[in-house]
């Protein structure tokens, strides 16, 4: 038995070293296994901090997070911090690559900002409790007037609580080189609130991730910041200009940031 772990640790260094599909396979379970057990020492320390579901437990989440992406070999860089330096509620937009956008997330995240996420992530065992006690709301995709309903509890909640929201607005994850047309639940929440939408761009993983391909190397994000778009004054017949307008800013900004890595097979309309 000795002998088989002995093998095995010398095996994982040489596939590491040969293999770009086991160090694919390598860095995504251990990604998965890491958060979960950073989410089980996050669970005692949230519910002593806060006594239960609290957005200002997304602080030790963020502080516990910050070092994951130097094992998998990821930096950030990140441009137009002062546009984050705004009082009061509002609602982030960004794009929706992979899970991985969960780091980059954490790397900029604002004090009292929380997320809106899939109802299917409460069930995502030590991390699912985790997202609970941060504070982050769920929605059923499936039932769209369920998830009208939330965003207009979570329009009152931010106003209430001065609380930051923080949507992927393509709904889904998106690998395909651009942005997909965005659903228009982000705007109405930041219409109903009344409340700026500050959009945020991460460029393309395509040149160190690729998921079909089975590859995870070592690579460079860059986070751009965009400056605010005031909803003040606008009312529901604004939101589908509204989601215009951010889209179209969005995708030329990922377009420059991601360079080569941002293919020309995406979608090219919205």
């Amino acid at each position: 038995m000795d002998a088989f772990w002995l093998l095995l640790l010398l095996l994982i260094p040489f596939l590491l070293w040969t293999s770009s599909t086991f160090v694919f396979y390598f860095k995504k379970c251990f990604y998965v296994a890491w958060m979960m057990g950073l989410a089980v020492l996050a669970i005692p320390i949230c519910i002593l901090k806060s006594g239960g579901r609290d957005i200002e437990n997304m602080r030790v989440i963020r502080s516990l997070v910050r070092h994951v992406k130097y094992f998998l070999g990821l930096r950030f860089e990140v441009s137009g911090w002062e546009h984050l330096q705004t009082e009061g509620p509002y609602v982030i937009i960004s794009n929706h690559q992979s899970s991985l956008d969960v780091l980059g997330l954490m790397e900029i995240l604002p004090d009292r900002c929380t997320m809106i996420a899939k109802k299917e992530l409460v069930y995502a065992g030590t991390v699912g409790i985790v997202c609970w006690l941060g504070g982050i709301v769920f929605i059923n995709r499936k039932k769209t007037n369920d998830a009208k309903s939330v965003m207009g509890d979570a329009a009152k909640t931010m106003l209430k609580d001065q609380i930051r929201l923080w949507v992927f607005p393509e709904g889904t994850r998106n690998q395909k080189g651009d942005l997909l047309p965005f659903k228009k639940g982000a705007f109405h929440l930041a219409v109903q609130a009344q409340a700026p939408i500050i959009p945020i761009v991460f460029s393309s993983y395509g040149n160190f991730y690729l998921r079909k391909e089975k590859q995870f190397k070592s690579g460079t994000i860059t986070l751009k910041i965009l400056p605010k778009i005031e909803t003040k004054g606008m009312t529901t017949d604004d939101v589908s200009a509204l989601s215009d307008k951010s889209y179209q800013a969005m995708r030329s900004v990922f377009t420059e940031i991601s360079g080569s890595a941002c293919q020309s097979n995406g979608p090219s309309g919205h």
